[in-house]
């Protein structure tokens, strides 16, 4: 688990965020207001945005990889968390067939769940 400055973890889901990505947000809960905004994230301080750029531009591609894999498990587990929300009697099954819907339409999800997707 990574753990800020301030003790706090950065998870999303339970799941511990990249370690290149914790030292940025170490940053940014600690920035004060006033401080110029980076070009980016308009939440994030200027100083802050160069250091992760400079992370990127130092990392090899496989830690690139890695990254890419990292943030679309992430972006997925909280897609699915949402779906979730909106629908608590859905199975896990259901869920996802709901999320290819909203990724790939509605047609070809119902091609890939034809007995869990109603026709377009």
């Amino acid at each position: 688990m990574f753990i800020s400055e301030g003790g706090r973890a950065f998870t999303i889901s339970g799941r511990p965020l990249h370690p290149l990505l914790t030292p940025a947000l170490c940053i940014m809960t600690t920035v004060a207001r006033h401080e110029p905004r980076a070009v980016l994230a308009s939440d994030t301080a200027a100083h802050a945005e160069a250091l992760q750029v400079r992370a990127w531009r130092n990392m090899t591609p496989a830690q690139i990889a890695r990254l890419v894999d990292d943030l679309s498990s992430a972006t997925r587990a909280l897609a699915l968390a949402g779906l979730r929300e909106r629908h608590p009697d859905a199975t896990e099954p259901e869920l996802v067939a709901r999320l290819a819907a909203i990724t790939l339409g509605p047609e070809l999800a119902h091609r890939i769940y034809p007995t869990l997707m109603r026709r377009p």
